[in-house]
């Protein structure tokens, strides 16, 4: 089980994304994952027992993602372990996002820099809150912010996934991730049908997000400033988003956080570090080069991980099935 998943498909989907980034119109997993939770939640979020339909809607999802993933990365290895080896990097490639991270986190600061309303436009991409009305400060915030969260989701916890359960893991990770970003919002919409996506991503993101803080810190040599990171990663309304949101604040010696809206809803959250000044595009360059090397760091601890041929947890249970 598992015999297609290889040190160097890792690798080489991993260049790919370095060099490609997500091309513009090329077909996405995330877009057709994007397009189930769409209409599934248009048919069964309505009516009564929402909360209990949103709970067999993630795990039938989930559960079934992995399973076919496996059988056809299973299948392509009876027809011949070259095919297997290919899929798998080309789903490593569509699941990582590092490059067009940094790409669209930078658009952002030149966008506002011009003027304004660029500055919301190009931001809009990117999160999931209202911009009509913020200003330039808030936008750079909010960019950087995104910036440091989503080096969490779309970098390191895939890559984490795939240590441990090879592809399959690592694009149901992506989807439990889509999930929660498409329906796990705190809102009368929401709520209810979205409880168990949310959960679900919660727990998906649990190792992956503290993990992320610890290694901005190795890279950017301030591991001094870890007691920071642990007390204000609590100052976040999500259990995870916290930790690198608070990772990159000690780095960069700023304040995150504040009243964001979502869906025409104000949230209040309470500030992430002490020290409110204005954003610079120094800051954008500094953050994308921690999140570049942090990357790497992790794309090595990967590579090593899976040194065996296999991904951990199958790695160990083979082992105990021969032992």
């Amino acid at each position: 089980m598992f015999n297609y998943t290889f040190i160097s498909s890792f690798l080489w989907g991993w260049l790919a994304d370095r060099v490609l980034g997500d091309p513009e119109g090329w077909p996405h997993p995330i877009i057709w994952f994007g397009k189930i939770i769409t209409k599934g939640e248009e048919a069964f979020n309505k009516d009564e027992n929402r909360k209990q339909k949103g709970f067999v809607f993630a795990l039938v999802l989930i559960i079934a993602l992995f399973c076919i993933t496996v059988w056809i990365l299973n299948l392509a290895t009876l027809i011949h372990p070259m095919l297997a080896y290919t899929l798998s990097a080309i789903g490593v490639f569509y699941c990582l996002a590092g490059k067009t991270l940094a790409k669209e986190v930078q658009a952002v600061f030149e966008a506002v820099d011009q003027n304004l309303e660029k500055g919301r436009k190009q931001l809009a991409r990117i999160v999931g809150r209202d911009t009509q009305a913020i200003n330039a400060q808030e936008i750079r915030a909010a960019a950087l912010e995104t910036l440091a969260e989503n080096l969490s989701d779309g970098v390191i916890a895939p890559m984490f996934w795939f240590i441990l359960l090879g592809l399959p893991g690592m694009l149901t990770y992506k989807l439990i991730n889509t999930l929660d970003s498409m329906i796990g919002y705190q809102n009368d919409r929401y709520k209810e049908f979205g409880y168990t996506a949310a959960k679900i991503d919660d727990l998906a993101n649990y190792i992956p997000a503290r993990l992320t803080s610890f290694l901005m810190l190795i890279v950017s040599n301030q591991w001094n400033k870890r007691s920071f990171v642990i007390r204000y990663s609590k100052n976040h309304t999500s259990p995870n988003a916290g930790w690198p949101e608070a990772a990159l604040a000690s780095i960069l010696n700023c304040r995150f956080g504040g009243t964001h809206t979502y869906f025409g809803t104000e949230f209040k959250k309470p500030y992430i570090g002490v020290n409110e000044r204005p954003f610079t595009t120094k800051d954008m360059l500094i953050g994308i080069h921690i999140n570049e090397h942090t990357e790497i760091l992790m794309g090595i601890i990967t590579l090593l991980l899976t040194s065996t041929g296999h991904p951990i947890f199958v790695y160990f249970l083979n082992q105990v099935v021969l032992w």
